[in-house]
């Protein structure tokens, strides 16, 4: 490895996440908190990992995250995309494994903007006969 830090950014609904991949032993740090301290489920710190546990380098990289926009579950998709495009840089070979499971694949819904005559996107007035 010439160069020691990997950079990858990743996007998923409102969220942006700044990823940065350094050599070390697996920690995980998301706005200069630790991972356990910034998401409280146990499903997103999975979300998270996973392209680190497909590749076998969950213990490799220390993982440094500036995050913003959206909320938990969103951030935490962007994080993952952020990590598997930084992963791609440290090593190309991984692009295979990391493209089957679908992690470098920018998912691409979105928020649906509100209409005119209606309360919300697809929500409409109730309707009442009298």
């Amino acid at each position: 490895m010439a160069n020691s830090k990997f950079y990858g950014t990743g996007r998923r609904k409102k969220s942006i996440a700044r990823v940065y991949l350094v050599p070390g032993t697996g920690k995980v740090t998301i706005n200069k908190r630790d991972i356990d301290e910034y998401l409280g489920l146990e499903t997103l710190k999975v979300i998270v990992r996973q392209p680190l546990t497909a590749t076998e380098t969950a213990d490799k990289f220390d993982v440094l995250v500036n995050v913003r926009g959206g909320g938990y579950t969103g951030q935490a998709g962007a994080i993952r995309h952020g990590i598997a495009r930084a992963l791609l840089q440290a090593d190309p070979d991984y692009r295979p494994i990391l493209k089957k499971a679908g992690y470098l694949t920018r998912d691409p819904r979105m928020k649906e903007r509100k209409k005119y005559g209606l309360k919300a996107a697809r929500r409409a007035p109730q309707f009442s006969k009298r």
